[in-house]
């Protein structure tokens, strides 16, 4: 993937992430970028001087709107998926499951709906790429942010799926696994973070470089070798990580 020319579409473009990806995608000469995010975000954003950012106020979670939101932006050829959310409950201990749905929501149908949309437009303009921003717990649950796990994890099944029904239509499909980010999303949590900088820089190479799966983050990459010589030993590690601050390591 070429992202310089690119025309691209950043959903959570004014967020955490999203705003220094849009900056990143600028600095590597993306022609056009549509930072897409609901209203109230989009007015507290600032993005690079002197670049073609469009604000796209949008819901990911209406898909009529996301799919008028596609009509509108007929050139794109690089499609990321940033915007989710996270909450800090278990999937057993959570009062109830309202939240969870809402995580969902956002974070694996928000995906799908944006997927879709775009995709017939990717193919029309020769394929192009499409990024989907995961974490590293999509690999294993962690238990303090249950449904937040087990939806990136929908999502990277959904990831694998999408890669497979696209590559006809010659549409590179990447999944990202971000460690932890010093986001406001995550301004709770303790722990090591990573600066957003470097997730944006690592999506941008990944694109450029064509893989399939990226790592970003010192812990990501600790956690997919741990789920990949020994699962068992990840669930263990991640499960007792349990809900209530005083289960979340400093």
């Amino acid at each position: 993937m070429k992202i310089k020319g690119c025309e691209a579409f950043v959903t959570g473009g004014a967020g955490g992430i999203g705003t220094p990806l849009v900056a990143a995608l600028a600095a590597r000469g993306a022609r056009r970028i549509y930072a897409a995010d609901l209203p109230a975000v989009l007015a507290k954003a600032r993005f690079p001087e002197g670049t073609d950012v469009e604000p796209l106020a949008l819901d990911v979670t209406d898909e009529a709107a996301v799919q008028r939101a596609a009509e509108q932006c007929a050139g794109v050829t690089l499609v990321i998926n940033n915007a989710a959310i996270v909450a800090w409950e278990g999937v057993m201990s959570a009062p109830t499951l309202t939240t969870a749905r809402t995580v969902f929501e956002i974070n694996y149908w928000g995906y799908l709906h944006v997927a879709r949309a775009l995709a017939p437009v990717l193919a029309r303009n020769g394929g192009g790429a499409m990024a989907n921003v995961l974490s590293e717990v999509a690999r294993v649950n962690a238990p303090f942010c249950g449904s937040y796990s087990a939806s990136k994890a929908a999502v990277w099944s959904a990831t694998q799926c999408m890669r497979a029904e696209l590559a006809a239509q010659g549409t590179h499909v990447l999944a990202v696994f971000p460690s932890s980010t010093d986001t406001p999303m995550v301004a709770g949590f303790g722990g090591e973070k990573q600066p957003p900088e470097a997730v944006a820089k690592g999506i941008c190479d990944a694109l450029e470089e064509g893989v399939e799966d990226v790592c970003i983050g010192a812990h990501s990459l600790y956690t997919e070798a741990l789920m990949r010589n020994d699962p068992k030993a990840g669930e263990r590690e991640f499960g007792a990580m349990l809900p209530g601050a005083d289960a979340i390591p400093d």
